[in-house]
């Protein structure tokens, strides 16, 4: 993806609007000098921001107003009106303010203003030295927001990945799909993490924590001490023990060096079979069509993603892939792999010249379960993400956490990020309760579906409008409470979704 290349339309706000004319709830979009603007109302004073996500390029003036802050119609973004903050993840980058200025009831704007202080009351004591377990979504998130908040200690990040932290959703899509250059990958430039202090560790591998002593070993010998800890291993892909699984061409797609390898393979390959209808496997199937490979997709459900979405919607993003030649097999799981042949269990024998597994993942629990946290099913946190042990946070795709009374983990990118952003607040003494809504969106041949919510164990699905025209929501509800909801072609209605569900979720 891309920023909109679209001209900003609307006003020019340095010729002057009616004060009247900006509204009392929402924002009126205009330009300076060709530049997208936007004029708010919060709490009687008016602010120009602007008016472009700092994620993606998405266009603020077509998002949602609540509260002090607007909301990002694509990603979900969001960003504080008064300040141009981004609070929450995906982006990090502020909004650019404008000078306002009010002259008999005309609203002008002038050139830009210098950027608002962005760090917040802490405690007088707060941790000398952090170190975080961790180089992806949550990891980075939280190393940001610290240094955003101000916090001047030592910092140290410790990644086994080979890599600086990257757009990881970007691998399975663009990336995969040969039409996103690999300077998008990076979420900073080499010196980034000098510049703000970040002692970022790769391609290292964290061997042991002590909650006694407050260090973190690695297998190397190094050790770190911490006052504070957030442990954001993430996730590992789940392996079939099946024969031939473990040939040189059998892939998983998790990391920047599993996309690469796969992009290596498939320009010597004819065929592809990806085991597993997931997210991931759909939009690594269409991306390596777009490379012209023939593409397989084995799944053991009747409709693949029918057990979140349901069948309906699971069968349109079906439709839409076989639309483009995409050849599924259903309904049967794999059995075996020679090198050039996948055998499945009813006996089909599918050609691949390469095979990509996608059966899920398991969070990375051996650290914390090895220091005497509490694990189950991931890294149990309380409503703040500290473990068991003070002092100790879990972020990302590894913590298990309470939503609406029952405990969850929660495996997207944005939400990483945003619990990241919300344990860096916390161990600097913020003792604020996470209650993000989940979101989380999916690439298929030009159409994003954005999913927010907790959709797990929907007992009834309504859905207003056309899958067939792109244009629909899917609403999903438990014992008659809405729960989630996922579009296409409805994203104000979207982000309406999230805001209700923000409102009436329980933290406990």
């Amino acid at each position: 993806m891309s920023q909109s290349d679209a001209q900003p339309s609307g006003p020019d706000f340095s010729l002057g609007v009616s004060l009247v004319s900006i509204p009392y709830a929402g924002v009126l979009a205009g330009h300076v000098d060709g530049t997208a603007v936007l004029l708010a109302r919060t709490d009687g004073e008016i602010h120009a921001l602007g008016g472009t996500c700092t994620h993606y390029g998405a266009p603020l003036a077509e998002g949602l107003v609540v509260g002090d802050e607007i909301r990002c119609p694509w990603h979900h973004a969001c960003f504080s009106l008064r300040t141009g903050r981004a609070r929450h993840a995906p982006a990090f980058a502020a909004l650019a303010t404008w000078q306002v200025d009010i002259i008999d009831d005309m609203v002008f704007v002038r050139g830009e203003a210098a950027p608002t202080d962005m760090t917040s009351t802490r405690p007088l004591e707060e941790p000398r030295r952090i170190v975080i377990i961790g180089g992806g979504a949550a990891g980075y998130a939280a190393a940001l927001r610290l240094r955003e908040l101000g916090y001047t200690g030592s910092l140290t990040m410790l990644s086994a990945d080979d890599a600086a932290p990257y757009d990881r959703p970007n691998l399975s899509k663009d990336y995969l799909a040969g039409s996103a250059p690999e300077d998008w990958i990076p979420l900073q430039g080499a010196d980034f993490y000098t510049g703000h202090g970040i002692d970022l560790k790769l391609d290292c591998q964290v061997a042991g924590i002590d909650t006694a002593g407050r260090q973190v070993s690695t297998t190397t010998g190094e050790r770190h001490a911490f006052d504070a800890l957030l442990i954001a291993t993430g996730a590992e892909p789940r392996r079939l023990p099946l024969p031939g699984f473990d040939l040189p061409n059998v892939f998983l797609l998790r990391s920047l060096a599993d996309a690469t390898a796969i992009i290596a393979a498939s320009g010597k390959a004819k065929s592809v079979a990806l085991v597993g209808g997931g997210f991931i496997g759909m939009e690594a199937a269409g991306a390596l069509r777009a490379r012209g490979l023939e593409v397989h997709v084995v799944e053991r459900d009747e409709v693949p993603m029918a057990r979140v979405l349901g069948p309906d919607i699971g069968g349109f993003l079906t439709g839409l892939h076989r639309e483009q030649g995409v050849v599924f097999h259903l309904d049967v799981e794999a059995n075996g792999y020679d090198g050039s042949v996948l055998t499945l269990s009813d006996g089909s024998r599918v050609p691949a010249d390469l095979l990509i597994v996608g059966a899920g993942v398991a969070p990375r629990t051996e650290l914390a379960a090895a220091a005497g946290l509490a694990v189950d099913n991931g890294i149990v946190v309380d409503d703040t993400l500290q473990t068991s042990v003070a002092g100790i946070f879990a972020a990302g795709d590894v913590a298990r956490y309470r939503y609406d009374g029952e405990l969850i983990r929660v495996e997207h990118w944005v939400h990483a990020q945003r619990q990241g952003q919300a344990a860096a607040a916390n161990m600097l003494g913020a003792g604020k309760a996470f209650t993000d809504v989940p979101y989380f969106w999916t690439h298929h041949y030009g159409h994003d579906l954005r999913v927010t919510g907790h959709a797990a164990g929907w007992d009834e699905v309504r859905v207003d409008g056309d899958p067939a025209t792109h244009d629909f929501i899917a609403r999903y509800f438990r014992a008659g409470k809405l729960i989630a909801a996922a579009s296409l072609g409805r994203d104000l209605e979207n982000l309406s979704v999230e805001a209700e569900l923000g409102t009436n979720r329980s933290v406990t």
